[in-house]
């Protein structure tokens, strides 16, 4: 059958994309991806903070609630080892373009508007297929409200988007109070896609040292829960096009985030954990699926069970909610 889809205007073969992760910081893991059966790939993210210390000179004393970015450059490593060059993210951008058949989408994370509309610019000129914007904001300002947060975001997006002819895609975290709204205004403002969700990357407490610790923990399938809901809800309602990341491991992951409205499954941590000839298994294995449930294409997969057609989807949560905690049968708690 057909698995093809498209995403951010470009033809893919099928839905399953390994997003960014160390798996795309050098050219032959970036081939060894597109020969495992890769449809596209997105690079790792090109950090602000990385870049080099002419990012102070930009215009972030102009922008409130970017101050955090001086402070973040004295927990950086040694910025004589850590310090990336642009340059070398855009050679390698331009050199699997070269390389390889498959879309390359470049990933920027930034700070401040000048970093984000600078380095935008450089990678489409690198030539990537498309942009996605990688949002890492802890609000951690009392005086910062919701709005101000959300005002921010927009006009990152507005800045970019009138700064280069990209596809544009927004990975956002799931910390918004009213994400349909967000979701509207992302697409006026110039986004083409949403990816739901970036994961926070909480830290722990060491009890000898009395200190927090940084503590990388990789993806479970408990996580797709919280983007399903979501892609869901925006499904059908918002010009979009919907992307899930953080949670995706197995064929049936795959399978529930399409039915949900994601036009691809972005997957990390499952290559990881287990090697990328995972991605030709879950290929073939979500093909099997569909073939043997009687689909003859993706496109009448996607979106199958969103709440597209619900009236209030709000309502049909609230419901859903109830529902649930009645249908615990547990035994009584003993004293």
């Amino acid at each position: 059958m057909n698995l093809s889809t498209s995403y951010l205007g470009l033809k893919l073969e099928h839905p399953i994309v390994p997003s960014a992760s160390p798996l795309s910081k050098n050219l032959d893991s970036i081939q060894q991806l597109e020969d495992a059966g890769a449809s596209a790939v997105v690079m790792y993210s090109l950090f602000e903070e990385q870049i080099s210390l002419e990012g102070q000179a930009l215009d972030f004393y102009l922008n409130h609630g970017s101050e955090s970015f001086p402070e973040a450059l004295s927990y950086l490593p040694d910025l004589q080892q850590y310090n990336i060059s642009p340059d070398a993210y855009l050679e390698l951008l331009t050199a699997a373009k070269r390389a390889t058949r498959i879309p390359i989408i470049a990933s920027l994370n930034g700070v401040t508007t000048g970093g984000w509309i600078e380095h935008a610019r450089l990678i489409e000129q690198a030539g990537a297929d498309a942009l996605e914007l990688n949002v890492y904001t802890l609000p951690g300002d009392i005086n910062l409200s919701g709005k101000d947060i959300e005002d921010r975001l927009l006009e990152i997006v507005r800045e970019v988007r009138g700064s280069v002819s990209l596809p544009l895609a927004v990975k956002l975290s799931p910390f918004y109070s009213a994400l349909p709204n967000l979701a509207m205004q992302l697409s006026s403002a110039g986004a083409d896609a949403l990816v739901l969700f970036n994961r926070f990357y909480q830290p722990d407490i060491d009890l000898e040292l009395l200190e927090a610790v940084p503590a990388l923990q990789l993806s479970t399938s408990e996580e797709l829960r919280l983007r399903l809901r979501w892609v869901a809800m925006l499904h059908g309602r918002v010009p979009l096009d919907l992307a899930i990341t953080g949670g995706v491991h197995t064929h049936q992951d795959v399978l529930k985030a399409l039915m949900s409205g994601a036009k691809v499954s972005f997957v990390a941590s499952e290559f990881l954990q287990h090697g990328i000839k995972r991605l030709r298994q879950m290929v073939s294995e979500t093909q099997t699926w569909l073939e043997a449930h009687g689909y003859s294409n993706l496109e009448s997969c996607i979106g199958s069970l969103s709440h597209r057609h619900l009236t209030d989807p709000s309502a049909y949560e609230r419901a859903n909610y109830l529902k649930v905690l009645d249908s615990w049968q547990g035994v009584t708690a003993r004293v």
